[in-house]
């Protein structure tokens, strides 16, 4: 199975093109291992927008991997973008998923490119469940969710040009009251944590239910612990 590379370097290389990162400290949360699950984290400051975070995950011998990048706009009124992408097993998923965290709607314009890029892959497999899920009412319904074998090529052109939609709208994204959007923000971060999932679930089961929760919504999403 070949392993999406790059997810890193592309948010990076694009969002620096306008704005200044500043790398956070997160200590020994960087890097947490054990039973043979690897967890590899950045946390970063994006100066006028609000949090950025990376993941890396390794387990089984390298035959399950994840790459993830969030982008959690405090600053300004966008929605909330997780990208994801999963290798398990000869298997890949992609996600590319877009969060009503919003203060004022976001206009349908902006909607519409995501939605012209999910039509594209239409022919590709859902990944989605049946299964109802607490954020399913804030999920915009352009978000991105596919899974198959031998699709690395498409699957990394579906995740590369939703990032590149995403950050070509911050610009002239509005600017908002800091605290009332950071406070939308830990909303969701803490109900993820609260509701569990299987990742949020394996991480506490392996670091404990502190780390866990500092790792979800402090690092992952920039916001303080609750």
């Amino acid at each position: 199975m070949k392993k999406q590379t790059g997810l890193r370097d592309s948010v990076l290389f694009l969002l620096e093109q306008n704005y200044t990162l500043l790398k956070k400290d997160i200590g020994s949360d960087a890097v947490l291992s054990k039973k043979g699950m690897k967890f590899e984290t950045e946390s970063w400051d994006i100066e006028g927008i609000g949090h950025l975070c990376f993941m890396k995950m390794k387990a089984f011998f390298g035959l399950m991997r994840m790459e993830t990048a969030i982008i959690a706009p405090t600053r300004i009124d966008m929605p909330l973008f997780n990208l994801d992408w999963v290798g398990a097993f000869g298997y890949e998923t992609q996600i590319a998923e877009l969060y009503d965290t919003q203060l004022q709607p976001w206009p349908d314009e902006c909607l519409n490119v995501f939605e012209c890029l999910l039509q594209r892959d239409a022919d590709l497999p859902d990944a989605s469940s049946d299964e109802e899920r607490w954020y399913d009412s804030i999920l915009y319904p352009c978000s991105y969710h596919k899974k198959g074998k031998g699709l690395t090529e498409r699957f990394s052109n579906a995740a590369h040009d939703y990032l590149v939609a995403y950050v070509d709208q911050l610009p002239s994204a509005p600017a908002c009251d800091e605290h009332e959007k950071a406070a939308k923000v830990q909303a969701f971060a803490e109900r993820l944590f609260d509701e569990g999932g299987p990742a949020v679930d394996q991480v506490t089961k392996l670091f404990g239910q502190t780390t866990a929760r500092r790792l979800v919504v402090q690092h992952m999403y920039g916001v303080d612990e609750r």
